[in-house]
């Protein structure tokens, strides 16, 4: 098997800022973020491609990414052994969940490929065409720029907006005046820190009738009773995004929160994000499949896993401009494999 990795700034459509960069007035943020593309290669000529898409947040970088990919040795790689070949990746280092990620997604792509089948059928599942729906995000910014941002996307059913700044009320008038009923996802990316401080500013939002829920309003570290505390009295349902890295956190989160948010960067790519989905609906709990930043390899290799979910977050790819691939597509949200021309593993190709 061969190896080999190129990182890639993907430029944002819009300036980008979630409240862990938040800066007031508009501060903050980034208008570039850095992914690392992957490609395994077999004697065969067999080809499959994987992403890694870090976050600071679990302080993955890039660099990071690339300096792990050294290490690995490609020839205990194989597409006739996902499971073994991950085996062999968790010895080299733990955590290091991104270029794990990557990997993962490849070895998936080039395994459905030899099976002659798509990903998801490959995984035992299948896709629905016209059902699964992504929301479309908006970050912090001004008023007037979230009532912009709102504007353009119109024709999106589905808006998530991330909220932890000072502007955060001025943010949702802004975003009603443009969109006065549209269904909105609030996500808190762990910005209040007590559970007074959240349920406050949980309430406030429960008036508004056309918000589904609230993302990771507290800190992923947060005391457990606290999150049941705030759970037994919050009038919206919690998600969790952060206290939800993988099926090991369940007990914690059928606890604590109602619904979880499973992402494949911080599970480690498809395998574990599917072992994760599954643990939580058994748990009874609603599921979402998440994104960071990403191209339309990540965000496809998602969308393989949308039979598990009830919602999907999945628009990484929309909000950079110049995505060099093409996979699933979401017009008007409708997540979509039926104009993809790659009919075999991830459905993913790149452009001419």
């Amino acid at each position: 098997m061969e190896l080999t990795c190129r990182r890639l700034d993907l430029q944002l459509t819009h300036r980008w800022t979630i409240a862990s960069s938040y800066g007031p007035g508009g501060g903050g943020g980034t208008s570039t973020y850095g992914s690392v593309i992957v490609e395994l290669r077999d004697t065969q000529g067999v080809t499959g491609l994987g992403e890694a898409a870090p976050s600071n947040r679990y302080k993955e970088t890039p660099d990071s990414i690339i300096d792990f990919l050294k290490r690995v040795d490609a020839q205990r790689l194989t597409f006739a052994d996902v499971p073994g070949s991950m085996a062999y990746l968790e010895t080299i280092a733990p955590g290091n969940f991104a270029p794990k990620c990557a990997l993962n997604i490849a070895l998936l792509d080039g395994a459905a490929r030899l099976a002659g089948k798509p990903v998801y059928n490959f995984l035992g599942l299948g896709f629905t065409e016209n059902k699964h729906v992504t929301s479309f995000s908006i970050g912090i910014a001004t008023p007037d720029e979230i009532r912009r941002k709102v504007l353009e996307a119109a024709n999106y059913p589905v808006l998530k907006l991330k909220v932890g700044s000072l502007e955060d009320r001025e943010n949702i008038a802004a975003l009603r005046s443009a969109a006065p009923e549209k269904t909105v996802r609030v996500d808190g990316n762990e910005a209040w820190k007590t559970k007074e401080e959240a349920l406050r500013n949980i309430e406030w939002l429960a008036q508004d009738p056309h918000i589904e829920f609230i993302e990771q309003p507290m800190p992923a570290g947060t005391a457990r009773e606290d999150l049941r505390w705030l759970k037994e009295r919050s009038p919206l349902p919690l998600m969790a995004d952060e206290s939800y890295k993988s099926d090991a956190d369940i007990d914690l989160c059928a606890e604590c929160y109602h619904y979880v948010n499973v992402k494949l960067v911080k599970a480690g790519g498809i395998s574990p994000s599917y072992e994760a989905l599954k643990a939580a609906r058994k748990a009874g709990m609603k599921t979402m499949i998440g994104c960071m930043i990403e191209t339309s390899i990540q965000i496809t290799a998602a969308a393989h896993l949308a039979e598990l979910t009830d919602y999907l977050d999945i628009d990484g790819n929309l909000l950079i401009t110049g995505d060099p691939y093409l996979g699933a597509t979401a017009v008007n949200g409708k997540v979509s494999f039926a104009k993809t021309e790659e009919t075999l593993g991830l459905r993913v190709k790149a452009k001419e």
